[in-house]
């Protein structure tokens, strides 16, 4: 039987949106750093510098963990055209193959406002991949490519605000 190249997770944005994440980080160092000028005379200003540092260091931790989320996941033929492989390919760029039977668990978790889903991938040896949000995937496509795992999927455990469950 041979394998075709199946889409099993496809991500709504691939890019690493670099650009509104440092024009984000100068807005906001300089409103600090004009915060800072103004109450110089008057007070003691440390906590804007302490607060823009906290502020760069929760950015790039949060640039850190998007790059390493999954926009892409394939089942694609092995070198020698008798199984396949799962192809992940991450928003930074860096694409891993696994085998398919490594994976444990898939679970869909469909956002309850706008259709969307987000995808948490567990693989042997505790290894979890989160995706970043995109198209809810056909279950069956994962059951078919990962027979020995577990898969799948539920609503997000919250709602809109301000309208109870």
């Amino acid at each position: 039987m041979a394998v075709g190249e199946d889409l099993l997770w496809d991500a709504a944005d691939h890019t690493m949106r670099r650009v509104p994440r440092l024009r984000r980080m100068a807005v906001v160092a300089c409103c600090l750093g004009f915060f800072a000028l103004v109450l110089w005379a008057e007070s003691d200003v440390r906590w804007a510098a302490s607060a823009a540092v906290a502020y760069v260091l929760a950015e790039t931790a949060y640039w850190l963990w998007d790059r390493r989320r999954l926009v892409e996941a394939r089942l694609v033929p092995d070198g020698a055209g008798v199984g396949a492989v799962l192809r992940l390919r991450r928003a930074g760029g860096r694409t891993t193959e696994h085998d398919p039977g490594e994976v444990v668990r898939v679970l869909v978790v469909h956002d309850n406002i706008d259709g969307s889903a987000k995808l948490r991938l567990h693989l042997r040896k505790r290894r979890l991949c989160f995706g970043r949000p995109g198209r809810p995937p056909v279950l069956t496509a994962w059951r078919r490519a990962c027979p020995g795992a577990d898969v799948g999927d539920r609503h997000a455990r919250w709602g809109m605000p301000g309208i109870p469950d």
